[in-house]
């Protein structure tokens, strides 16, 4: 099973219908990027963001969590009651402690699926009808810790489940928004770059971003939007072979560059 980084832009890219990014996700069936359909879904969302690793461990239907304010009324209509995933958040976690090392992991038995999750998955996979863990992120810590964590989780990838990291390509909420179509060039070359580095292996480059990208820093101020690729990367392998399957751009900053990692 190939794991995924999908950029999934902001809540409204669930109803705005002229967005590229939003019809790249909701042709991903129509596309067979995944051929076969997966047994569960590990979902890797930015917007989950603790102290030690964490997964939801829910039983029945995941609640749709509405982790925003200020948008359209219609959106918070929107249900993903996507099957919880029991068994597979005590796999991973059995995994992270195993084979990565960790000394905790945390069960949490309440929350259901934050809009990291749901907006995709629900174009992706829009009859809610595949089992969804989610796993968290910690960023406290570094690209290479996230990288290793998904080390730990590749040999799910043999057992059926599908590892989605689910952030943005780059994200700086606080640059001006750009409205004629054109791309700010940092925001061009840090993608290129990160674009190039994925494609050629150079994974300890992606892991050490902040120092060996371009406008590293203002790609991604904050980097919880980034580490969900890591996951992703590292859990498909150091000779992981990298594909871009989505470019396009939101407000002139935004990336909804997505890749597909594939064990060669």
């Amino acid at each position: 099973m190939d794991t995924f980084f999908v950029s999934h832009g902001p809540p409204s890219m669930a109803i705005e219908e002229s967005l590229p990014g939003r019809n790249f996700l909701k042709s991903w069936e129509d596309n067979n990027l995944v051929p076969q359909k997966p047994k569960s879904i590990l979902l890797i969302s930015a917007h989950w963001d603790t102290s030690e690793p964490s997964v939801n461990i829910i039983d029945g239907p995941n609640e749709t969590i509405y982790d925003f304010y200020g948008f359209p009324s219609s959106l918070y209509q929107f249900k993903y009651p996507a099957p919880g995933a029991p068994e597979l958040a005590k796999r991973v976690k059995e995994l992270l402690m195993s084979n990565g090392g960790f000394e905790h992991v945390r069960e949490d038995k309440k929350r259901g699926l934050d809009h990291g999750a749901w907006t995709p998955l629900m174009l992706m996979y829009p009859k809610a009808d595949i089992p969804v863990c989610q796993l968290s992120i910690q960023s406290k810590n570094d690209g290479r810790y996230h990288y290793n964590m998904g080390r730990a989780l590749s040999p799910l990838r043999e057992e059926g489940v599908l590892i989605v990291g689910s952030g943005s390509a780059t994200h700086n909420s606080r640059v001006p928004m750009i409205t004629d179509g054109s791309v700010a060039p940092w925001a061009m070359e840090f993608t290129t770059w990160l674009t190039e580095s994925l494609c050629n292996g150079r994974h300890e480059d992606v892991n050490n971003y902040e120092s060996k990208a371009p406008h590293g820093k203002k790609a991604h101020p904050w980097p919880d939007h980034f580490y969900p690729l890591h996951v992703a990367l590292g859990a498909a392998g150091p000779t992981s072979k990298a594909e871009l399957v989505h470019q396009s751009w939101q407000y002139g900053s935004l990336s909804y560059a997505s890749y597909r990692f594939s064990t060669i």
